[in-house]
């Protein structure tokens, strides 16, 4: 299947390096965080889980699960955390899904036969409490994701979701974001009080409002 933003995050119970879950039970009311690597024992892969691992507070502040998903197995999942532990100086404490079967990866089209007709490409999807896909981005094999990145699309995604506002380009966490088209200035500046600076009638920023 073909997964749209706003879809509904297909559902599946499945074996994994914490015991065996359902990933909507699993999430509960919490955002997620899905993402798929080749296979284990890779050298990007090893560098990505690491970093994900040394980033487990700042997920955790935004209220953020993360699960890692493999088309290998449990053992060699285990072999394989304890040499992310060693060579990432970090602990991985978050789900690695053993998807041997491949029905996680086909459920989220992780596999594209272009690129591999046997292993998942590095595909990362975002997932609201609401249980929707809120984002995905592919990868190539070849290049390691910007777990920064997903950071921020978090931060805009959590802000965006609660206030009628869009965060521009670059965008980080603390910096001033644009009231959406929806609202007029006469309404925008009443439901923004730190300050709103109408650069065109349909470009107007205002202060970030939770901050």
């Amino acid at each position: 299947m073909s997964l749209r933003l706003g879809d509904i995050a297909p559902n599946f119970k499945a074996k994994t390096t914490a015991g065996e879950i359902d990933f909507h039970e699993y999430l509960g009311n919490s955002w997620g965080v899905l993402f798929s690597h080749p296979a284990d024992y890779t050298p990007v892969c090893t560098t990505e889980l690491g970093k994900t691992a040394l980033l487990k507070n700042e997920f955790e502040k935004r209220n953020v699960k993360v699960l890692a998903l493999s088309v290998d197995g449990l053992d060699k999942h285990n072999g394989w955390v304890s040499d992310i532990n060693e060579t990432q100086n970090t602990t991985v404490q978050f789900p690695i899904i053993a998807d041997e079967d491949r029905t996680v990866a086909n459920l989220y089209d992780m596999i594209h036969p272009n690129a591999s007709e046997t292993f998942t490409v590095r595909s990362l999807f975002i997932i609201g409490p609401d249980k929707k896909v809120k984002l995905f981005i592919t990868y190539p094999a070849s290049t390691g994701r910007n777990f920064y990145e997903v950071l921020r699309v978090i931060d805009s995604l959590q802000l965006t979701a609660n206030y009628s506002v869009a965060t521009p380009a670059d965008w980080k966490e603390g910096e001033d974001v644009i009231v959406v088209p929806a609202v007029s200035t006469e309404d925008a500046i009443s439901k923004f009080p730190k300050g709103v600076k109408v650069v065109k009638p349909y470009l107007r920023y205002t202060p970030q409002p939770n901050k």
